[in-house]
C-alpha cells in the first residue's frame, strides 16, 4: 500500500480552474498503482471522478466531469494530478486521491472497493 496526500484544493468562483496534487509515499508501489479521483459532496455518497492507469496511457472520467478535468500522473515524481476547469457550484465536494496496486498495466475502474489506499481529502468549494 502507499500513503497518499492531497493538496489544492480552496474556494474558486464558478468558471474557474483548480489543480489538485496527490503525492504518495514509496516510489516503487505507486508504480504498480493504478490511481483514481473521486469526491463526497454535502447529503450525497462518494462517487467516482478520474482513473488513470498503471503508466498513465488509458483514463476514464465520470460523464459529469468529462471535457472539464484531466487526470494525469508523474511516476517519478510519486504525483497524480486533477486539472479541474470550468468548475461548477456542483462540483463542491471533498477530493480524495485512491490508489489500488496491480499487475495488469490497463487495469483501471471506478469501483471504490477496488482501491485500497486513500487519502485524507481536499476540500473544493466552488462559488456561484
Amino acid at each position: 500500500q502507499v500513503q497518499l496526500v492531497e493538496s489544492g484544493g480552496g474556494l474558486v468562483q464558478a468558471g474557474g480552474s483548480l489543480g489538485l496534487s496527490c503525492v504518495a509515499s514509496g516510489r516503487a508501489a505507486f508504480s504498480r498503482s493504478a490511481l483514481g479521483w473521486f469526491r463526497l459532496a454535502p447529503g450525497k455518497e462518494r462517487e467516482f471522478v478520474a482513473a488513470i492507469t498503471r503508466g498513465g496511457s488509458s483514463t476514464d472520467y465520470s460523464d459529469s466531469v468529462k471535457g472539464r478535468f484531466t487526470i494525469s500522473r508523474d511516476n517519478n515524481k510519486n504525483t497524480v494530478y486533477l486539472q479541474m476547469n470550468s468548475l461548477k457550484p456542483e462540483d463542491t465536494a471533498v477530493y480524495y486521491c485512491a490508489a489500488r496496486s496491480t499487475i495488469l498495466t490497463a487495469s483501471i475502474s471506478r469501483r471504490q472497493s477496488d482501491y485500497n489506499s486513500w487519502g485524507q481529502g481536499t476540500q473544493v468549494t466552488v462559488s456561484s
